[in-house]
């Protein structure tokens, strides 16, 4: 009997894949990938559309526990933070800390499950003082996930140096990209995913 593989992919806009006209976006660009790989899984979207890192742990264990039941091999893919940065009136819309604060609850929340997570960095968008703090709140997530142990997919920087993302998020709307941003995205993402999928 094949494993049951189910992962949750949780997040904001960039995990729904907004401005996909595929409507594949990164997340199901890597769960296709998965089946050509020979490790078919469920893949369950549930990226909401300008959600903040708060807005994700108010939802995070009622949506994640339907979808994973006792018995099966359930995994959490968490990307978020862009929203967070946003500015509105001057100030974040979440405080640096207080995204780190939500970061580890989710982290320890799927630890208490039992749910392996794998952690993929906020990406840029066209602005370059936003970009700024995005990087900011980046390095943070990277030390979080390193003391809990949590596989942490650094693409924002590189993403910043890549053409066709910037392209690609620049005439869209400035914060999404279009198929070919996507395929960036989920080739930058796969090396990763692979491994932590092959665990």
């Amino acid at each position: 009997m094949s494993r049951d593989l189910r992962v949750c992919f949780v997040g904001d806009s960039l995990v729904a894949g907004v401005g996909d006209p595929r409507c594949l976006g990164w997340v199901g660009r890597l769960a296709a990938q998965a089946y050509t790989d020979g490790i078919p899984i469920v893949g369950y979207n549930l990226g909401v559309r300008r959600q903040t890192s708060t807005d994700i742990r108010a939802r995070f264990l009622a949506e994640c526990i339907q979808r994973l039941p006792a018995g099966t091999d359930a995994r959490i893919v968490l990307s978020f933070g862009v929203n967070d940065t946003m500015q509105v009136d001057g100030q974040c819309r979440v405080t640096s800390d207080q995204s780190v604060a939500n970061l580890g609850v989710l982290v320890r929340q799927a630890a208490e499950h039992g749910w392996p997570v794998l952690m993929v960095a906020p990406p840029p968008i066209d602005d370059v003082e936003h970009n700024a703090r995005t990087a900011a709140l980046d390095e943070r997530f990277a030390e979080i996930c390193a003391a809990e142990g949590i596989p942490y997919v650094r693409i924002h920087h590189q993403l910043r140096e890549n053409a066709v993302w910037m392209r690609e998020v620049r005439e869209g709307d400035g914060a999404h990209p279009g198929a070919a941003g996507y395929d960036e995205l989920a080739a930058a993402v796969a090396p990763q995913w692979r491994e932590w999928l092959s665990r």
